[in-house]
């Protein structure tokens, strides 16, 4: 299995299947690095963040857009729909022999309206 195909099995069990315990003991690292300064280190980390959409918004909807892989990186780029508001959000995971190792996230808001037709996703 390829880095993205991993990335995706993880982000599909942790994100939409709601599964984030599963999805870390399967695809993580025994050390995970977290970027993201609302989340700490760890599949802790990862394990409260979905479990803090599923507080804000049980029925929280996840949809991964696009997958690219090059190397050890695997970039997603992907909507969530928490509690009204739709976010769009772009992740980098570092892999090391099959497990994801190290996280990067930047998360935006979806704007009502927009300057341009293209949309974010």
């Amino acid at each position: 299995m390829d880095n993205a195909q991993i990335v995706r099995e993880f982000w599909t069990q942790a994100f939409q299947q709601k599964d984030p315990a599963g999805a870390a003991a399967e695809h993580l690292g025994e050390q995970y690095i977290q970027h993201n300064p609302l989340a700490v280190d760890g599949a802790e980390g990862l394990v409260g963040f979905v479990g803090a959409l599923q507080q804000q918004d049980p029925g929280f909807r996840a949809q991964l857009i696009r997958i690219v892989a090059e190397g050890d990186l695997v970039a997603t780029h992907s909507r969530f729909d928490v509690g009204g508001a739709t976010m769009s959000a772009m992740d980098f995971w570092r892999l090391e022999d099959g497990r994801i190792v190290e996280h990067w996230d930047a998360i935006q808001p979806v704007p009502a309206q927009s300057r341009n037709d293209h949309g974010m996703f």
